[in-house]
């Protein structure tokens, strides 16, 4: 069965991320978790009411999550009734990080799912900063959905990759599962001026292709030097539903996600981003 964390805040960007999830993933079986954390609202309320009761303020703002999320349920029903999907609630006294991370190891899920924005909708963003933190520190792979958009299908998916870091074998089958559902195929896009010559990106590239053995794989190599400019001229060439991106260490992910402040980074998801982790993770 197929566990999803979807981190909500009751943004209209939160529901279309809802809808899209249930959409895509329609032919599985699927646990999904609406997960809202509640800390930082205690602490604005606090300080706005200069309150002394922080034990009244944390149940009343408990109560009223509670209420939000149970009506979320009930939209959730009317515009996606999947016998296949079973919808939990939680509402949280935490911070978003730690709250999606412990839930994440506890249930072993295997995807996050967000809006790119949160119930601030700053246009000047490429991500809400939320949804950025949950791109770069959660243990579990990160899809997140641009703002209105509608799940229409999957038949493209691009994997920009240079072959050098090793996969993890649970993430790429999310990958090949998802693509598989929808007959999509994955397009491995690597940026180079020089072809694979290394034994480590040989290996890599072989095992990507055997793990995903079950989608159909295309491999495609450009010369273009910067890499963000490439991977946006791919994402119109191939009509790419989906960018999919590796998140580790000296990664062409590791490079756009660690910039000085949130409205440096240069690639703007114009379609649904895949972020899967190359960290340990203790539930793997």
């Amino acid at each position: 069965m197929r566990k999803i964390v979807i981190p909500v805040d009751f943004s209209e960007n939160a529901l279309n991320a809802i809808k899209y999830a249930v959409e895509l993933f329609k032919y599985e079986q699927c646990e999904i978790f609406l997960l809202h954390t509640y800390a930082e609202e205690i602490y604005k309320l606090e300080e706005e009411k200069q309150s002394d009761d922080l034990e009244n303020l944390k149940k009343e703002t408990h109560s009223t999550a509670v209420d939000k999320l149970e009506d979320l349920e009930e939209k959730i029903k009317e515009f996606s009734p999947n016998p296949k999907h079973r919808v939990k609630s939680i509402a949280s006294y935490g911070l978003l990080i730690d709250e999606v991370n412990d839930l994440v190891n506890q249930e072993n899920a295997d995807l996050v799912v967000m809006g790119t924005r949160g119930r601030s909708n700053d246009r000047s963003l490429t991500f809400g900063s939320n949804t950025l933190q949950v791109v770069k520190y959660i243990q579990c792979p990160v899809l997140s959905i641009p703002e209105n958009f509608k799940f229409n299908g999957l038949l493209n998916l691009l994997f920009p990759t240079d072959f050098m870091i090793p996969y993890k074998r649970r993430e790429l089958k999310l990958v090949a599962e998802t693509a598989k559902s929808y007959c999509a195929s994955v397009h491995m896009l690597y940026i180079s001026k020089f072809p694979l010559e290394s034994m480590r990106q040989r290996d890599n590239q072989s095992f990507f292709k055997e793990q995903l053995r079950d989608a159909q794989t295309l491999y495609h190599r450009v010369e273009e030097e910067d890499r963000i400019t490439a991977i946006l001229k791919e994402i119109d060439a191939l009509k790419i539903d989906m960018l999919v991106m590796v998140n580790s260490r000296y990664t062409y992910l590791e490079s756009i996600l660690y910039e000085s402040t949130i409205n440096k980074i240069s690639l703007n998801p114009r379609i649904p981003f895949l972020v899967l982790q190359n960290y340990h993770r203790e539930s793997y």
